[in-house]
């Protein structure tokens, strides 16, 4: 059986949430069990610079909290490789070859590129390396000559434009990258404590690493149903964020009785916010766990981002020979 090459990456921008869990990094141990595929999983902290270019001093602690997190929801050296993207500097010497081929209009039409100078309009992002994120992502991805990508669909655009950037280089110079896929998750949406999409720019994060008191405390502010101001108001679990995570950690049972007891006003919103910090305590339990471990042996975190990075590092070396070759530079 031929095994397909995944490969995905995330910005080391602080604490990673539940929503990068539920979203991304659950998706990412499935894949990396299933034999059918090599699963490359990388850093990206240059990426980190398009938004954070003049705040650069907590990257690298982030680097490795980030590898630290990955290890701790059951990510495998053994099974994947794990890199830091700036360490591979054939990255940047292929963004500079794609840069050179693509078309300004399908950087400007790329729909996430407005939404998220919107999202973070407290900060200057009039820069080439923002508008131009999307080839160095290109880039990343083809690079490892990757057969597909995992993403939710709101993630779709962007593995359309890389399909095409690779697509555009074979056709000028001879046909050297695959055409990845995109390998569609059905990633559960959760959002923040406030009902907005929970981002660690809003503020509004529960963190993969809180417990006690912070995690209590981050449970117990969380929307609920708008229309049920007190406990003898029926509410309407499907309209409840607090009732969606309750979907993800409690068993069926629970799950059912919260439905039935919410509707009928049998239960308020604060036992319900006590039943769900207690069930993410328990479902988090491994992973602080292993958290704690790795915090403890960071050389051995350290050894597996220089093992990952070195054979991540030989692939691209590999594939920018063929590059240079097919450029005639």
């Amino acid at each position: 059986m031929t095994t397909k090459r995944i490969l995905s990456g995330m910005r080391p921008t602080g604490k990673l949430h539940l929503g990068n869990l539920h979203g991304a990094l659950k998706n990412w141990v499935n894949l990396q069990n299933d034999d059918r595929y090599e699963c490359f999983y990388f850093v990206a902290d240059w990426h980190a610079l398009t938004s954070d270019y003049s705040d650069t001093g907590q990257i690298l602690d982030n680097v490795t909290d980030m590898v630290i997190d990955w290890l701790s929801v059951g990510l495998d050296p053994e099974k994947s490789t794990l890199f830091v993207q700036s360490r591979i500097i054939e990255h940047a010497e292929l963004f500079l070859l794609l840069s050179m081929i693509t078309p300004l209009p399908w950087l400007e039409r790329n729909p996430t590129y407005k939404e998220i100078k919107e999202e973070l309009s407290n900060r200057d992002l009039s820069t080439f390396g923002f508008l131009g994120y999307p080839v160095l992502q290109a880039a990343d991805i083809i690079i490892y000559k990757a057969h597909g990508v995992p993403v939710g669909v709101d993630q779709l655009p962007h593995v359309e434009l890389t399909r095409e950037i690779a697509r555009r280089f074979n056709f000028l110079y001879r046909e050297i990258f695959p055409i990845p896929e995109p390998l569609i998750s059905d990633v559960p949406k959760l959002l923040g404590i406030d009902g907005r999409k929970m981002s660690k720019s809003y503020g509004n994060s529960i963190y993969i690493s809180d417990t006690g008191n912070e995690l209590n405390k981050k449970i117990l502010s969380m929307f609920t149903d708008p229309q049920r101001q007190r406990k003898s108001d029926p509410g309407r679990p499907e309209l409840c964020n607090v009732f969606s995570f309750h979907q993800l950690y409690s068993d069926d049972s629970s799950i059912g009785e919260i439905d039935v007891e919410c509707r009928r006003a049998g239960i308020g919103c604060i036992e319900c916010k006590k039943r769900l910090a207690a069930r993410i305590t328990e479902g988090l339990q491994t992973v602080h766990e292993r958290q704690e471990y790795y915090r403890g042996h960071i050389k051995e975190v350290l050894e597996i981002i220089e093992n990952g990075t070195a054979r991540a590092s030989g692939i691209a070396r590999a594939t920018m020979a063929e590059v240079r070759e097919a450029v005639k530079i």
